[in-house]
């Protein structure tokens, strides 16, 4: 009787995570808390950067000018303590104008390397469809390896190192179409719409109650590199049974011989949404995964990854629309 009592007290405890996620979660709020002193709206934007830099992923940004995937960008940047550089990719950028270079010295008679604007922690990349293949290439060690090879020798990037890109996906006049193997390198693709009506009138008036003071100005830096690597290795800790990795490799099994796609989702992309819904969980406080940090992963892990066949490409399909169809066809883990 006694046994029973206390089995039953046991069960009625409230759940307690194994991994203390505490402060994660309350970094990711106040990381919140300070864009939304500028960025209106744009709440799956923010999140999915978060979820990212958590992740330790790259993040490639679509959307049309002027809905500020810039500035919020350059703004997240802010709110760290880390080195931020931008670089806006033109068609006569070179890959040296990335990575660096040679340079002699005259007083040693040496050559010494000169690091480019791609070395530092947060990286944005302004248009990144605008530079040809060739500067495009350059990226592919770095953003896989943390790392570049110059003349036979390998520099290393500091920990935390997160390429942001963006791209418009109207303007294709002087662009160059990403290579898929550099595509596969972004964790995510996330796409940026337009504001709706409140939203626009809040940024007229937000615009206007600055009279002209820098919106970078408004923003403080409240996580450390510290803080944030080991935020990482938490991410990494969170726990994930078989039944949500085989219900991953199902749906991404399934891009693969999906009649409506021409090119499916590599070992890569399986590992993405692992990474992803891992974060996902993290910042909603909770140290397991469930199928809904999964299903809000798919999308932007897989939108760049697959590829429509030539005939739904014509009749207006989008590779969101097959991702939901696939989605619908593979069991839920209860």
């Amino acid at each position: 009787m006694e046994t029973q009592t206390s089995h039953n007290q046991e069960e009625n405890q409230p759940f307690s995570n194994r991994i203390d996620l505490s402060e994660l979660k309350i970094a990711v709020d106040k990381i919140k808390e300070q864009l939304r002193k500028v960025i209106v709206g744009q709440e799956e934007f923010v999140e999915l950067l978060l979820v990212s830099l958590l992740a330790d992923g790259h993040v490639l940004i679509e959307g049309v000018p002027g809905v500020a995937k810039t500035i919020t960008a350059k703004l997240l940047s802010k709110t760290i303590h880390t080195d931020f550089n931008r670089i806006q990719f033109t068609p006569d950028l070179m890959p040296s104008d990335v990575l660096g270079t040679s340079v002699l010295n005259m007083k040693t008679s040496d050559f010494e390397f000169k690091n480019g604007p791609i070395f530092s922690n947060l990286v944005l990349i302004d248009e990144i469809n605008r530079a040809p293949a060739k500067t495009q290439a350059a990226l592919f060690e770095v953003m896989e390896e943390k790392q570049i090879t110059i003349d036979g020798n390998q520099y290393k990037m500091n920990d935390p190192f997160m390429v942001l890109a963006t791209q418009n996906p109207i303007e294709q006049e002087g662009t160059y179409a990403l290579p898929e193997a550099q595509l596969d390198r972004f964790l995510f693709k996330i796409k940026v719409g337009y504001p709706n009506l409140e939203e626009e009138i809040l940024i007229i008036n937000n615009h206007n109650s600055r009279k002209g003071a820098k919106v970078e100005t408004l923003i403080e830096a409240v996580l450390s590199t510290e803080e944030l690597l080991s935020f990482r290795e938490k991410v990494h800790s969170i726990i994930v049974e078989e039944k949500v990795v085989k219900y991953i490799a199902e749906i991404i099994l399934n891009t693969r011989s999906h009649p409506h796609l021409y090119l499916g989702g590599s070992p890569r992309a399986s590992i993405a949404v692992l990474m992803a819904a891992k974060a996902f969980a993290a910042i909603n406080g909770r140290d397991f995964v469930i199928p809904e940090d999964v299903k809000k992963s798919l999308f932007p892990v897989l939108r760049h990854r697959v590829m429509l066949t030539p005939e739904r490409e014509m009749e207006g399909y989008t590779t969101d629309r097959v991702i939901e169809m696939i989605i619908q066809t593979v069991e839920v883990p209860r």
